[in-house]
C-alpha cells in the first residue's frame, strides 16, 4: 500500500475508535497498523489495529473494520512449545460476525470474498454486537468480518505472534509492505 492510502486508512479508523469512546494518544494513533495481508484489496480484505501491549504473557489490542471488510481466515499456532493465542473479542462498536470451526451456520449474515471463497473453510457463525463477547482458543480456525457499519472490537489475549499466523489463503502476507 502507498502511505497515502495508509494515513487515509488511519484517518478512517480513529472515527470508528471515535464512535466506539476508545481513547489513543497522540503516538498511538500515528502507530495504527494498517494491514492489506498483501492482496492489494484493503476495502474487502483488511483490518486496521492498535496494540497497547504485547509481553510473553498477555496481549490487549483494539481492531477495526470497515463496513464487510474481512480479515482472511487463520489460526494462532504453537511457537517453540508454548500453545498458541487464545483470544476473547468483545465488540465495542457495530457488529461483527466471527466465523470458527463447527458446525456450518445455515443462511450465515456475512459471506467470504467470492473471489477467495475457497480459502474459506470455519462456516459456524457467531454474531457478536456492541457489548458481545467471544474467547477463541489456540489452533482454532477463524477469520471474521464488519457488519454494514463496520465495527470496532477489541482483542484481549495471550502473547501475540503475528508472524507465526498461519493462513488458509496462501497470497496472505500478515505483516505489512509499505511503499513510497
Amino acid at each position: 500500500m502507498k502511505r497515502s492510502e495508509i494515513e487515509a486508512y488511519r484517518q478512517a479508523a480513529l472515527t470508528y475508535l471515535d464512535r466506539a469512546g476508545i481513547v489513543l494518544r497522540p503516538e498511538e494513533k500515528a502507530g495504527l497498523e494498517v494491514a492489506d495481508f498483501g492482496l492489494g484489496e484493503f476495502g474487502t480484505t483488511g483490518l486496521m489495529l492498535h496494540t497497547y501491549v504485547n509481553t510473553e504473557r498477555v496481549c490487549a489490542k483494539e481492531l477495526v473494520l470497515l463496513p464487510r471488510q474481512t480479515c482472511p481466515q487463520h489460526l494462532h499456532p504453537s511457537v517453540g512449545g508454548e500453545a498458541g493465542k487464545e483470544e476473547t473479542f468483545r465488540c465495542r462498536w457495530g457488529t461483527v460476525y466471527l466465523y470458527v470451526e463447527g458446525e456450518p451456520t445455515l443462511n450465515p449474515q456475512a459471506q467470504p470474498p467470492a473471489h477467495r471463497r475457497e480459502t474459506y473453510t470455519a462456516l459456524h457463525e457467531v454474531i457478536l454486537h456492541s457489548g458481545g463477547q467471544y474467547t477463541l482458543l489456540p489452533d482454532t480456525w477463524h477469520w471474521f468480518q464488519g457488519g454494514d457499519e463496520g465495527a470496532v472490537v477489541s482483542e484481549f489475549s495471550t502473547r501475540s505472534r503475528d508472524e507465526a499466523d498461519e493462513f488458509t489463503d496462501a497470497g496472505v502476507r500478515r505483516l505489512p509492505v509499505v511503499e513510497a
